[in-house]
């Protein structure tokens, strides 16, 4: 959803009806994941995708007719392999869409939530009565719900959404023959956080930026954690790393880049970190220094299953030599490792 937020809300600002095509499911290749979206106007404005080739030229289509009609669709692309670059699908495969008018009374309350560090769920009718097709509620992860798909509906719908927030993933079930829904997930966007204001961390933290990351620098020094350096980021934390991390919720969507060559900031941070759920650490340095902080942390009581998550010298091997360089390498690996590319072990 994130991805055409922006577009959206300039186009309700301006009174103009929204039309919001989902992919549902896809078989075999597809550039695009479940949830993918694509956002349109009556006037032809477009935003997103959810295939990357010709199959959007079907889905706005089918988008400017349900803006006139007001009647969702449920669109199905099958591609053979000799045909697919023709529709958009790397290689053969299939793709669900579902096109929609935007629901403007959930898209407002889901709005505030994609800045929040909760989860919600989007529950959507893909399948059932005339009635029903179309209507959403919003499920939050502290169990509050806004809108309604009917009483005899609802509770079945809700029970069935906190499963999907307690998998993670976006998908579609059957509630019953009849009726089919869709669970959208709208999770917290991943957090790169950089210990030490170093130039690197200039460059890592726009990369993210530009990649939907949240961004943290964590630095107490004067002259490196500073707002003229990252004017950029979400948010700076000018204290000890120790300090400065425990005003951080951690979590399975936190990536962690050590990065200032200081034992004195690189060690305490790495105590923290590496013990908890952080789906990514590294940390700068050569084989010959990642070897004298393994001797030290293990020396302080840290255990080697902790340590063996660490990614270290940091970054993928890609030859860097500029600052700019070894943050795209680094982002390069945390994307690796968030798409579960690489196994989280020592180098």
């Amino acid at each position: 959803m994130r991805e055409v937020t922006a577009d959206i809300d300039r186009w309700l600002a301006n009174d103009e009806s929204v039309a919001l095509a989902t992919v549902l499911q896809t078989w075999g290749s597809s550039p695009r994941q479940v949830g993918a979206k694509l956002a349109l106007t009556a006037r032809g404005e477009v935003s997103g995708s959810v295939s990357g080739g010709c199959v959007e030229g079907a889905v706005i289509e089918a988008g400017f007719g349900v803006i006139r009609t007001g009647k969702p669709q449920l669109l199905h692309f099958g591609v053979a392999n000799d045909t697919a670059w023709e529709v958009g699908l790397a290689c053969g495969g299939s793709i669900d869409v579902f096109v929609q008018r935007l629901d403007r009374t959930i898209y407002e309350a889901i709005r505030p939530a994609l800045g929040d560090d909760r989860s919600s769920v989007i529950v959507t009718v893909i399948r059932g009565p005339i009635d029903l097709l179309g209507r959403s509620i919003l499920v939050h992860e502290a169990g509050d719900v806004i809108g309604t798909l009917g009483a005899e509906v609802d509770r079945a719908a809700i029970e069935a959404a906190h499963d999907v927030l307690c998998a993670g993933q976006s998908q579609r079930k059957a509630l019953s023959d009849s009726i089919e829904l869709f669970f959208d997930v709208i999770a917290p966007a991943p957090e790169v956080i950089a210990v030490g204001g170093v130039h690197i961390a200039i460059a890592l933290t726009q990369l993210a930026k530009v990649m939907g990351y949240r961004t943290t620098v964590v630095d107490p020094r004067g002259v490196f954690g500073t707002d003229a350096r990252f004017p950029h980021i979400d948010r700076l934390i000018q204290v000890w790393p120790d300090e400065g991390l425990a005003q951080i919720k951690l979590s399975c969507l936190s990536a962690v880049a050590v990065l200032t060559h200081d034992p004195k900031l690189d060690d305490p941070a790495l105590k923290i970190v590496l013990p908890g759920e952080a789906f990514y650490v590294g940390a700068l340095g050569s084989p010959v220094t990642n070897a004298q902080r393994r001797e030290r942390l293990l020396a302080a009581g840290m255990r080697v299953q902790d340590l063996d998550r660490l990614y270290s010298p940091i970054g993928l091997e890609i030859g860097s030599k500029s600052p700019e360089e070894i943050a795209l390498a680094i982002m390069a690996q945390i994307v690796a490792c968030r798409n579960h590319v690489l196994a989280a072990s020592t180098h």
